[in-house]
């Protein structure tokens, strides 16, 4: 009444266009999707997640596929590999057959994890095999010794 509309969403104030996809629970979705925004699956989905801000796998989210994402909030199941660039939590009850990769990993009690967890940022492009194997096979004892030494 008098020009204003409830049902109508508030304006984006601030200039923020971060905006929330929803994939709701008995959807299905099949293929590739990258979205500018963050990404909530509740539903099914197969294929590959791609976006610059955050993902949220709900409780009833099943996700199968290649996950490349600034955040990921786990709370569902996931079968494939993880990419964060920051952080990667893993929420109580959730389910992960996968590799993931991140700088900040949480894992929370009650979490099923099957794979390898890579953190940090990638090796320099100067450390190569021959030289970290040069580094490491020295004998432990004169290490030991070296500290004594000192």
């Amino acid at each position: 009444m008098f020009g204003k509309d409830s049902d109508m969403p508030a304006p984006n104030v601030g200039g923020d266009n971060r905006s929330t996809s929803i994939l709701a629970q008995g959807c299905r979705f099949k293929g590739q999707i990258e979205i500018q925004g963050i990404f909530r699956v509740e539903g099914n989905f197969e294929g590959g997640i791609s976006t610059p801000e955050q993902l949220v796998v709900g409780k009833t989210g099943v996700v199968e596929g290649e996950i490349k994402v600034k955040n990921a909030i786990i709370g569902g199941k996931v079968s494939g590999n993880i990419t964060a660039e920051n952080k990667i939590e893993l929420q109580s009850g959730s389910h992960v057959e996968g590799d993931i990769r991140t700088r900040r990993l949480v894992i929370d009690e009650g979490v099923f994890f099957e794979g390898n967890c890579s953190m940090g940022n990638k090796p320099k492009a100067n450390t190569t095999p021959e030289s970290t194997a040069t580094r490491s096979s020295a004998p432990q004892d004169s290490k030991k010794q070296v500290a004594q030494n000192t």
